[in-house]
């Protein structure tokens, strides 16, 4: 296993009528998260905000190139970004975390459990599972990389793992005390982190 120390970019944040960060996602443009009663974006180079939705989302956030995913208690919501309107939901697994997309699937972290779900994303079917061995919170994909983030006491980790085995591949450490709500990549270059009760956005650097 690689290991890495955090490079934190920059801190976005707290944002006026946002107290928590749950979930986080990356429509190409702009950083979404969520913030319990709505979906805010921000500009991903400045932080500044630019755009938000009043929508449930308590938990993860995934975009799958037209519309946002949220989790809102018990299910997830399929959203049209450009409206706030919920278009369909499906079930979700119990004490759900983390959500992504990736090539027709959504992929939800299960916190206490420790595990990470894949999804079919028209009927909430759990397709397979991976088991961790810390508390899943934001999940995320780079091609063909599975990435987490933990978020267990004082010293956490954004981990690649292997998408058949779970094994821990890469490790990053963040700071002592800084845990990960949500979790997205924006590509190769940079890791979105949300900071839950904080209220603050940290980027980190991608490891070569």
């Amino acid at each position: 296993m690689k290991q890495f120390s955090a490079e934190i970019l920059n801190e976005y944040g707290p944002f006026h009528g946002a107290e928590q960060i749950h979930g986080v996602t990356f429509d190409g443009e702009r950083v979404w998260f969520a913030s319990g009663d709505k979906l805010n974006a921000i500009d991903p180079d400045s932080g500044k905000p630019v755009d938000s939705l009043s929508v449930p989302a308590q938990a993860g956030t995934a975009f799958d190139g037209h519309h946002i995913f949220q989790i809102a208690d018990s299910q997830i919501q399929k959203v049209d970004p450009k409206t706030g309107e919920v278009l369909g939901t499906i079930p979700a697994p119990d004490g759900c975390s983390g959500l992504a997309w990736t090539e027709g699937s959504l992929w939800v972290g299960q916190y206490q459990a420790c595990k990470i779900h894949q999804l079919d994303p028209q009927t909430g079917k759990v397709l397979r599972s991976i088991e961790s061995n810390r508390h899943v919170t934001g999940v995320t994909w780079i091609d063909s990389e599975l990435w987490h983030a933990t978020w267990d006491g004082d010293d956490n980790e954004i981990r690649q793992i292997d998408p058949q085995t779970g094994d821990v591949l890469k490790s990053i450490a963040m700071p002592h005390g800084v845990g990960i709500s949500g979790l997205e990549a924006d590509g190769r270059s940079r890791f979105f982190c949300g900071g839950g009760q904080s209220g603050k956005l940290r980027v980190v650097r991608c490891p070569d």
